[in-house]
Protein backbone atom coordinates (compact mmCIF):
# COMPACT_ATOMS: atom_id res chain seq x y z
CA UNK A 1 0.00 0.00 0.00
CA UNK A 2 2.75 2.22 1.18
CA UNK A 3 4.67 1.53 -1.95
CA UNK A 4 1.74 2.00 -4.60
CA UNK A 5 1.73 5.60 -2.50
CA UNK A 6 4.92 6.82 -3.26
CA UNK A 7 5.25 5.68 -7.33
CA UNK A 8 1.56 7.87 -7.08
CA UNK A 9 3.55 10.56 -6.10
CA UNK A 10 6.65 9.92 -7.63
CA UNK A 11 5.14 10.05 -11.24
CA UNK A 12 3.15 13.46 -9.88
CA UNK A 13 6.25 15.00 -9.44
CA UNK A 14 7.30 14.19 -12.75
CA UNK A 15 4.84 15.08 -15.09
CA UNK A 16 4.76 18.76 -12.95
CA UNK A 17 8.74 18.82 -13.53
CA UNK A 18 7.29 19.09 -17.12
CA UNK A 19 4.52 21.97 -16.39
CA UNK A 20 6.30 25.21 -17.78
CA UNK A 21 7.45 28.26 -15.87
CA UNK A 22 5.23 30.74 -16.76
CA UNK A 23 2.18 28.40 -15.67
CA UNK A 24 3.68 27.42 -12.05
CA UNK A 25 4.38 30.85 -11.30
CA UNK A 26 1.28 31.95 -12.05
CA UNK A 27 -0.58 29.05 -10.30
CA UNK A 28 1.63 30.13 -7.54
CA UNK A 29 0.29 33.28 -7.09
CA UNK A 30 -3.21 31.95 -6.97
CA UNK A 31 -2.58 29.68 -3.81
CA UNK A 32 -0.13 32.27 -2.16
CA UNK A 33 -1.63 33.67 1.41
CA UNK A 34 -2.88 37.55 0.82
CA UNK A 35 0.05 39.53 2.82
CA UNK A 36 -1.16 41.95 5.05
CA UNK A 37 0.45 45.20 3.15
CA UNK A 38 -1.92 44.07 0.37
CA UNK A 39 -4.73 43.95 2.37
CA UNK A 40 -3.70 47.37 3.87
CA UNK A 41 -3.19 48.77 0.10
CA UNK A 42 -6.57 47.33 -1.22
CA UNK A 43 -8.82 48.57 1.88
CA UNK A 44 -7.45 51.93 1.33
CA UNK A 45 -8.25 52.13 -2.30
CA UNK A 46 -11.51 50.83 -1.44
CA UNK A 47 -12.15 53.20 1.22
CA UNK A 48 -10.53 55.99 -0.89
CA UNK A 49 -13.57 54.77 -3.78
CA UNK A 50 -15.76 55.25 -1.13
CA UNK A 51 -15.44 58.52 0.22
CA UNK A 52 -14.87 60.21 -3.34
CA UNK A 53 -18.80 58.68 -3.86
CA UNK A 54 -20.44 59.66 -0.50
CA UNK A 55 -18.35 62.69 0.22
CA UNK A 56 -20.65 65.71 0.41
CA UNK A 57 -20.72 68.67 -2.33
CA UNK A 58 -18.06 71.94 -1.29
CA UNK A 59 -20.03 74.70 -1.73
CA UNK A 60 -19.41 76.70 -5.14
CA UNK A 61 -19.69 80.36 -5.29
CA UNK A 62 -21.96 81.40 -8.57
CA UNK A 63 -20.72 85.06 -9.52
CA UNK A 64 -23.43 87.08 -11.54
CA UNK A 65 -22.56 87.91 -14.89
CA UNK A 66 -22.97 91.14 -16.15
CA UNK A 67 -26.20 90.22 -18.29
CA UNK A 68 -27.50 89.32 -14.92
CA UNK A 69 -26.46 92.27 -13.27
CA UNK A 70 -27.91 94.02 -15.77
CA UNK A 71 -31.24 92.14 -15.73
CA UNK A 72 -31.56 92.78 -12.20
CA UNK A 73 -30.63 96.68 -12.49
CA UNK A 74 -33.24 97.06 -14.21
CA UNK A 75 -36.25 95.68 -12.62
CA UNK A 76 -38.43 98.16 -11.36
CA UNK A 77 -38.77 98.52 -7.69
CA UNK A 78 -41.99 98.69 -6.00
CA UNK A 79 -44.18 101.80 -5.74
CA UNK A 80 -46.02 103.44 -3.35
CA UNK A 81 -49.42 104.86 -4.16
CA UNK A 82 -51.28 106.42 -0.68
CA UNK A 83 -54.77 108.00 -0.98
CA UNK A 84 -54.03 111.46 -0.26
CA UNK A 85 -57.42 111.76 1.26
CA UNK A 86 -56.41 109.41 3.67
CA UNK A 87 -52.99 111.28 5.16
CA UNK A 88 -54.13 114.66 4.40
CA UNK A 89 -54.49 115.21 8.36
CA UNK A 90 -50.61 114.22 8.78
CA UNK A 91 -49.82 116.25 5.72
CA UNK A 92 -51.04 117.33 2.17
CA UNK A 93 -49.48 115.63 -0.51
CA UNK A 94 -51.79 117.54 -3.15
CA UNK A 95 -50.32 120.61 -1.81
CA UNK A 96 -46.44 118.99 -2.40
CA UNK A 97 -47.35 117.68 -5.98
CA UNK A 98 -48.56 121.01 -6.96
CA UNK A 99 -45.38 122.81 -5.53
CA UNK A 100 -43.50 119.96 -7.44
CA UNK A 101 -45.23 120.45 -10.57
CA UNK A 102 -44.99 124.58 -10.52
CA UNK A 103 -40.89 124.06 -10.47
CA UNK A 104 -41.72 122.03 -13.47
CA UNK A 105 -44.16 124.31 -15.21
CA UNK A 106 -41.04 126.87 -14.36
CA UNK A 107 -38.82 125.52 -16.28
CA UNK A 108 -40.66 124.95 -19.52
CA UNK A 109 -41.53 128.60 -19.35
CA UNK A 110 -38.11 129.51 -18.81
CA UNK A 111 -37.05 127.02 -21.92
CA UNK A 112 -39.97 128.71 -23.82
CA UNK A 113 -38.66 132.83 -22.91
CA UNK A 114 -35.22 132.56 -22.54
CA UNK A 115 -33.23 129.14 -24.09
CA UNK A 116 -34.30 129.73 -27.85
CA UNK A 117 -32.54 129.81 -30.55
CA UNK A 118 -34.16 132.99 -31.69
CA UNK A 119 -33.97 136.09 -29.57
CA UNK A 120 -37.74 137.09 -29.12
CA UNK A 121 -38.98 140.00 -26.91
CA UNK A 122 -40.91 137.50 -24.57
CA UNK A 123 -36.96 136.15 -24.05
CA UNK A 124 -36.19 139.53 -21.95
CA UNK A 125 -39.34 139.76 -20.31
CA UNK A 126 -38.49 138.27 -17.10
CA UNK A 127 -34.70 138.55 -16.52
CA UNK A 128 -34.27 140.49 -13.18
CA UNK A 129 -33.24 143.50 -12.59
CA UNK A 130 -31.71 144.74 -9.07
CA UNK A 131 -33.43 148.30 -7.81
CA UNK A 132 -33.58 150.17 -5.29
CA UNK A 133 -36.89 149.02 -4.57
CA UNK A 134 -35.66 145.50 -4.85
CA UNK A 135 -35.66 142.62 -7.58
CA UNK A 136 -38.12 143.24 -10.27
CA UNK A 137 -38.80 141.67 -13.90
CA UNK A 138 -37.68 143.88 -17.06
CA UNK A 139 -41.08 144.02 -18.15
CA UNK A 140 -42.09 146.09 -15.53
CA UNK A 141 -39.96 149.17 -15.98
CA UNK A 142 -39.40 149.19 -19.00
CA UNK A 143 -41.00 148.66 -22.60
CA UNK A 144 -39.64 146.13 -24.59
CA UNK A 145 -40.38 145.91 -28.33
CA UNK A 146 -38.96 144.13 -31.40
CA UNK A 147 -37.72 146.78 -33.70
CA UNK A 148 -36.14 144.73 -36.36
CA UNK A 149 -35.95 140.60 -36.89
CA UNK A 150 -31.85 141.07 -35.39
CA UNK A 151 -33.13 144.53 -32.89
CA UNK A 152 -34.83 144.46 -30.25
CA UNK A 153 -35.69 147.82 -27.83
CA UNK A 154 -36.22 148.19 -24.22
CA UNK A 155 -37.50 151.77 -23.63
CA UNK A 156 -36.51 152.97 -19.60
CA UNK A 157 -38.35 156.25 -20.16
CA UNK A 158 -40.75 155.26 -16.94
CA UNK A 159 -37.62 154.51 -15.07
CA UNK A 160 -34.74 156.13 -16.10
CA UNK A 161 -33.19 155.72 -12.92
CA UNK A 162 -32.95 151.59 -13.48
CA UNK A 163 -31.05 152.28 -16.97
CA UNK A 164 -27.75 151.07 -15.55
CA UNK A 165 -29.26 148.11 -13.81
CA UNK A 166 -31.48 146.97 -16.48
CA UNK A 167 -28.66 146.94 -19.36
CA UNK A 168 -26.62 144.78 -16.46
CA UNK A 169 -28.94 142.52 -15.84
CA UNK A 170 -29.23 141.61 -19.69
CA UNK A 171 -25.70 141.61 -20.26
CA UNK A 172 -25.83 139.03 -17.26
CA UNK A 173 -28.72 137.36 -18.14
CA UNK A 174 -26.65 134.05 -20.06
CA UNK A 175 -28.44 134.74 -23.66
CA UNK A 176 -25.44 136.17 -24.98
CA UNK A 177 -26.86 139.63 -25.44
CA UNK A 178 -24.59 143.20 -25.76
CA UNK A 179 -26.98 145.87 -25.12
CA UNK A 180 -26.36 149.31 -26.17
CA UNK A 181 -27.81 152.66 -24.74
CA UNK A 182 -28.86 155.87 -26.22
CA UNK A 183 -30.41 157.90 -23.33
CA UNK A 184 -32.88 155.91 -21.90
CA UNK A 185 -33.23 153.79 -24.50
CA UNK A 186 -31.56 150.47 -24.25
CA UNK A 187 -30.99 148.47 -28.18
CA UNK A 188 -30.17 144.97 -27.98
CA UNK A 189 -28.85 143.09 -30.70
CA UNK A 190 -30.16 140.00 -31.74
CA UNK A 191 -27.12 137.60 -31.82
CA UNK A 192 -26.30 135.42 -35.22
CA UNK A 193 -27.16 131.69 -34.48
CA UNK A 194 -24.03 130.00 -34.70
CA UNK A 195 -22.62 126.89 -33.14
CA UNK A 196 -21.30 128.52 -30.36
CA UNK A 197 -24.38 130.36 -29.29
CA UNK A 198 -26.08 126.80 -29.85
CA UNK A 199 -24.06 125.37 -27.35
CA UNK A 200 -24.09 128.74 -24.74
CA UNK A 201 -28.10 127.96 -25.03
CA UNK A 202 -27.34 124.62 -24.53
CA UNK A 203 -25.24 125.01 -21.05
CA UNK A 204 -27.93 127.80 -20.12
CA UNK A 205 -30.42 125.33 -20.61
CA UNK A 206 -28.06 122.93 -18.30
CA UNK A 207 -27.78 125.21 -15.77
CA UNK A 208 -31.59 126.33 -15.56
CA UNK A 209 -31.87 122.62 -14.86
CA UNK A 210 -30.18 122.52 -12.05
CA UNK A 211 -31.24 125.70 -10.67
CA UNK A 212 -34.95 124.02 -10.75
CA UNK A 213 -33.50 120.17 -8.93
CA UNK A 214 -32.66 122.78 -6.43
CA UNK A 215 -35.84 124.34 -6.01
CA UNK A 216 -37.55 120.57 -6.27
CA UNK A 217 -35.31 119.74 -3.23
CA UNK A 218 -36.62 122.70 -1.28
CA UNK A 219 -40.10 121.31 -1.49
CA UNK A 220 -39.12 117.76 -0.87
CA UNK A 221 -36.99 119.37 2.31
CA UNK A 222 -39.75 121.23 3.73
CA UNK A 223 -42.45 118.10 3.16
CA UNK A 224 -40.17 115.98 4.49
CA UNK A 225 -39.97 118.57 7.67
CA UNK A 226 -43.38 118.86 8.14
CA UNK A 227 -43.98 115.56 8.39
CA UNK A 228 -41.55 115.08 11.56
CA UNK A 229 -43.68 116.83 13.35
CA UNK A 230 -46.08 114.04 12.99
CA UNK A 231 -43.88 111.73 13.90
CA UNK A 232 -45.46 111.69 18.01
CA UNK A 233 -49.07 111.25 16.15
CA UNK A 234 -48.39 108.74 13.78
CA UNK A 235 -47.06 105.16 13.28
CA UNK A 236 -43.45 104.99 12.04
CA UNK A 237 -44.86 102.59 9.15
CA UNK A 238 -46.89 105.37 8.42
CA UNK A 239 -44.07 108.08 8.21
CA UNK A 240 -42.12 105.67 6.03
CA UNK A 241 -44.70 105.75 3.78
CA UNK A 242 -45.37 109.01 3.33
CA UNK A 243 -41.48 110.02 2.89
CA UNK A 244 -41.28 107.19 0.25
CA UNK A 245 -44.32 108.80 -1.39
CA UNK A 246 -42.85 111.96 -1.06
CA UNK A 247 -39.54 111.03 -2.54
CA UNK A 248 -41.01 109.26 -5.27
CA UNK A 249 -43.04 112.19 -6.08
CA UNK A 250 -39.91 114.34 -6.26
CA UNK A 251 -37.90 111.19 -8.44
CA UNK A 252 -40.89 111.36 -10.98
CA UNK A 253 -40.34 115.32 -11.31
CA UNK A 254 -36.47 115.32 -11.48
CA UNK A 255 -37.13 112.67 -14.38
CA UNK A 256 -39.21 114.61 -16.29
CA UNK A 257 -36.92 117.78 -15.73
CA UNK A 258 -34.00 115.34 -17.39
CA UNK A 259 -36.07 114.47 -19.88
CA UNK A 260 -37.22 118.49 -21.17
CA UNK A 261 -33.45 118.85 -20.61
CA UNK A 262 -32.46 116.21 -23.38
CA UNK A 263 -35.36 117.45 -25.38
CA UNK A 264 -34.05 120.87 -25.50
CA UNK A 265 -30.51 120.46 -26.11
CA UNK A 266 -31.21 117.78 -29.10
CA UNK A 267 -33.10 121.44 -30.42
CA UNK A 268 -30.41 123.69 -29.70
CA UNK A 269 -27.69 121.49 -31.27
CA UNK A 270 -29.45 119.73 -34.10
Amino acid sequence: MFTRSSSVMALGLRCFRLVPPAFCNSLAAWTRPVSEGTLKTVSGRQNDRGQSMASPAVPVRHFATKKAKAKGKGQVQTRVNLNAALVEDIISLEEVDEEMKSVMEALKDNFNKTVNIRTSPGSLDHITVVTADGKLALNQIGQISMKSPQLILVNMASFPECTAAAIKAIRESGMNLNPEVEGTLIRVPIPKVTREHREMLAKLAKQNTNKAKDSLRKVRTNAMNKLKKSKDKVSEDTIRLIEKQISQMADDTVAELDRHLAVKTRELLG
